[in-house]
């Protein structure tokens, strides 16, 4: 699978200034550029004072946004940190950046200040695996204070006696202390706790060459430490592998809590917590779905909503879409993150064009 065609890589990104033509939303919503300064814009992860720190995989920088003056637009774009291997995992804490590349951790302390003059960041840990597949990582704090981190599958689909892989593990911030939270997640780039219950909710890419329609990627939940959710034995709850299922039965594994569409990509999510969207926004995953690559028809290239009743997925329907052509099959712009600033609007990131826009509703 080669880097710049894999799941969640760019390709053949276009030049010139992203466009938000032909994007579809729900009545009252509109969407405009924050900025389009951030090649391969990535993972977003939202800072003091406002400042926006933004990834990206197939370049070695990270990013701030800074809206200086508080009118919601970019004033300037600072790099953070830069020859790093694949940051595409950042999370902000207490002042804190911390940045995961492939096989470690990184930290930058008191980086508010420090936005126009950052120092070199600092070793966290070195003990992560360094397998290139699926090494990009995604890094969030956890409502137990503990930081997460996936550790995908280093193949299509395989087994391996570490069983670091396909996991979703977490650690102290300090690097110390790494373990296995969730087993069986083929590679995840994207989850939440739900505002109420705490519980951490994720999506995972299916595995690729069984079709076009098959397996679906998933949106997961794990409500507890220790679930294996099935990945390589079963896909999606109901696929038995057809190279490592047999002898296994699907029932055996937790299943996930939606079935995404097939080769969807499905990437960042957010639980919206905040306030400016109508009251059926409040506390639905918003999840990024970056686009299939590998389809003889394209599929994702959208943001969707998955409302929640009672921990069952109600509903899932469109939020942003028109990314994707379906006449011509052609794509202008792919999502990646989101995530909810502090006067409710949505960012959403867009590795294909460089971008991150601000979605809004004044209904």
């Amino acid at each position: 699978m080669p880097g710049t065609s894999a799941r969640n890589g760019p390709v053949n990104p276009p030049k010139g200034p992203p466009t938000l033509d032909g994007l579809q939303l729900p009545e009252g919503f509109s969407i405009e550029v924050y900025s389009a300064e951030v090649p391969n814009a990535r993972s977003l992860a939202l800072g003091a004072k406002g400042t926006v720190f933004v990834s990206n995989r197939t370049e070695d920088k990270v990013y701030a946004l800074v809206d200086a003056n508080g009118d919601h637009k970019v004033d300037r774009v600072h790099v953070v940190a830069s020859g790093l291997d694949t940051p595409n995992g950042i999370a902000y804490r207490n002042g804190t950046l911390y940045i995961a590349e492939v096989a470690r951790l990184l930290r930058i302390d008191g980086i508010d200040g420090k936005l126009s003059d950052p120092p070199k960041p600092q070793l966290v840990t070195d003990k992560l695996p360094k397998e290139k597949h699926h090494g990009w990582r995604y890094l969030r704090f956890g409502p137990d204070g503990l930081l997460y981190i996936p550790v995908g599958a280093p193949c299509n689909v395989c087994e391996r006696e570490d069983a670091i892989f396909a996991t979703i593990a977490r650690m102290k911030p300090d690097g110390s202390n790494l373990e296995v939270f969730a087993s069986g997640v083929r590679n995840s780039v994207g989850f939440d706790w739900h505002p109420q219950t705490k519980e951490l909710w994720f999506t995972e890419n299916g595995r690729d060459e069984l079709g076009d329609d098959i397996p679906p990627d998933e949106l997961g939940r794990a409500h507890k430490a220790g679930l294996h959710f099935g990945f390589p034995y079963c896909h999606a709850g109901k696929y038995l592998d057809p190279g490592f299922g047999k002898g296994k039965s699907c029932a055996s594994f937790e299943p996930p809590a939606y079935a995404l569409g097939a080769h969807v990509a499905a990437l960042g999510m957010r639980f919206y917590t905040g306030k400016m969207f109508p009251e059926r926004y409040r506390n639905a995953a918003i999840v990024a779905e970056h686009g299939s690559w590998n389809r003889s028809r394209k599929s994702g290239y959208r943001i969707m909503v998955a409302r929640l009743d009672e921990n069952r997925v109600s509903a899932y329907e469109p939020l942003v879409s028109g990314w994707l052509n379906e006449q011509t099959d052609t794509v202008s712009g792919r999502p990646v993150d989101v995530e909810v600033l502090d006067d409710g609007s949505l960012l959403i990131s867009d590795d294909y064009r460089g971008a991150v826009y601000r979605l809004t509703y004044r209904g």
